[in-house]
């Protein structure tokens, strides 16, 4: 990565090779920054080659493994690599399994989703965050999901990864409220991502109907900007499940995740 500086604003987003991530790095492109886009898979050159099409931003792709120590250590020295600031980061990189976690799912793809929702995410955090604050200036976006609302039967570590993502969120947000740095969560439900695929959900009801990860993620981006805590993104009936959350017991919660997650629900 050059050392040089063309004068707009950097960002980075984690998971940016499709979906909710590349959607993000799109909305910062479009808002005058450079951005340095993360994944791990093939397709992030290509996304990386559509956001160059307006011919201003500088946009660059690390392809990277944040599941590991070394590749979160990789990524850090790209962006440092770069001698400008982080003006926003957008740590979006998530993935899922279904299943039932004692007879169905497998403990490597479980170990997978801890690594990159949550240990990945703490480990960026800690190498940029203090950075912003040094400088009494930056945005961060943590992906979190309206998921970490309820405990998730046949998702039971895709659900507790992220509300491990919103606690870690807004217990930034607190300890950051008088430096400058903002903290906002985007907390999607369920979007029309390669996610569902790769998590194996596709016969559920959760993936019956799907918001578009453009508009989850213009969303996400005009949060951030405004410095608002958290929005919850998509469809109306989205911010009705999260504000329902909120008053029904976590039994209630889990056995009604289980009727929509159960694999073979969506037949």
């Amino acid at each position: 990565m050059e050392n040089t500086s063309t004068g707009r604003p950097l960002a980075v987003v984690t998971g940016a090779s499709s979906g909710i991530g590349y959607e993000l790095a799109r909305q910062f492109v479009e808002h005058g920054y450079d951005v340095v886009m993360a994944a791990e898979d093939a397709e992030l050159d290509e996304a990386a080659t559509g956001l160059r099409r307006d011919g201003t931003a500088t946009v660059t792709p690390v392809r990277v493994d944040l599941t590991t120590y070394d590749g979160v250590e990789q990524l850090y020295r790209e962006i440092g690599g770069a001698g400008r600031p982080v003006a926003a980061i957008a740590l979006n990189a998530g993935v899922g399994q279904g299943g039932d976690f004692a007879r169905q799912t497998d403990l490597r793809d479980e170990l997978a989703i801890v690594d990159l929702n949550c240990r990945s995410v703490v480990h960026l955090a800690k190498r940029v965050v203090p950075d912003m604050v040094s400088r009494g200036a930056g945005r961060v976006l943590f992906t979190s999901s309206i998921a970490s609302t309820m405990p998730g039967a046949y998702q039971a570590v895709y659900n507790a990864s992220k509300s491990f993502t919103q606690s870690f969120a807004e217990a930034l947000r607190e300890e950051l409220k008088d430096t400058g740095v903002t903290v906002t969560s985007l907390m999607p439900g369920p979007t029309d991502t390669e996610f569902f695929e790769r998590a194996d959900l596709e016969d559920t009801k959760l993936a019956k109907k799907k918001d578009d990860p453009a508009d989850v993620a213009r969303q996400g981006f005009e949060a951030m900007m405004k410095g608002e805590a958290k929005v919850v993104a998509g469809s109306f009936l989205n911010k009705v499940q999260a504000a329902g959350g909120r008053l029904m017991p976590d039994a209630v919660k889990a056995k009604l995740h289980g009727k929509v997650a159960e694999p073979g629900s969506g037949s």
